[in-house]
């Protein structure tokens, strides 16, 4: 295995995303925002339910896929297409905005811990129009998730430790050479 040095540290930023809530971006802030296909990366972290209550009520995205994981908590997913999700500690979610897809994501719990991240991820320019679409998966005893991004090696992210694996179906881009 080849071993690289970090080249660079970028500290997360604070920022009030949705209703109030705190988040803290690494990807996305002026240090790191040329990596594409990767837009933002959020991480969000509370066991105060007065920041993070109001949640992110209905709104818009369009041209990128979200990813999102759950540590710890639970929140409501509800979209223009009809689909409503149930995000649990463990669980994850994907949706792609496509052409444009408006939706919300509203914690299910008055007090605790609530904790994940969400990664949103850049469509090719022939995508971007494309019909959006959702998928969640909940957490399981041994249950694991992995996809490609053009470009990018397979990231495997872990809900416990095991050896299923869910594969989230996302459309293969071709890359030309």
């Amino acid at each position: 295995m080849n071993v690289r040095p970090i080249r660079q540290f970028a500290p997360a930023f604070e920022v009030t995303e949705g209703a109030g809530v705190t988040v803290h971006r690494s990807i996305g802030t002026p240090a790191l925002r040329n990596l594409d296909p990767f837009l933002m990366l959020d991480h969000f972290s509370s066991a105060n339910p007065g920041e993070y209550i109001a949640g992110f009520p209905d709104h818009p995205h369009r041209g990128f896929i979200t990813f999102t994981y759950m540590l710890d908590g639970h929140m409501e997913h509800r979209d223009s297409m009809g689909n409503r999700g149930d995000l649990k500690a463990g669980g994850v979610q994907w949706m792609k905005a496509a052409s444009g897809v408006i939706h919300s994501e509203m914690p299910q719990q008055t007090n605790g811990l609530m904790r994940g991240f969400q990664l949103w991820i850049n469509l090719p320019a022939r995508e971007k129009m494309s019909a959006p679409a959702y998928q969640e998966f909940s957490a399981g005893p041994s249950r694991r998730w992995s996809w490609t991004v053009p470009g990018c090696a397979c990231w495997p992210v872990n809900s416990t430790a095991g050896t299923a694996l869910s594969t989230i179906r996302r459309p293969t881009f071709a890359t030309s050479t």
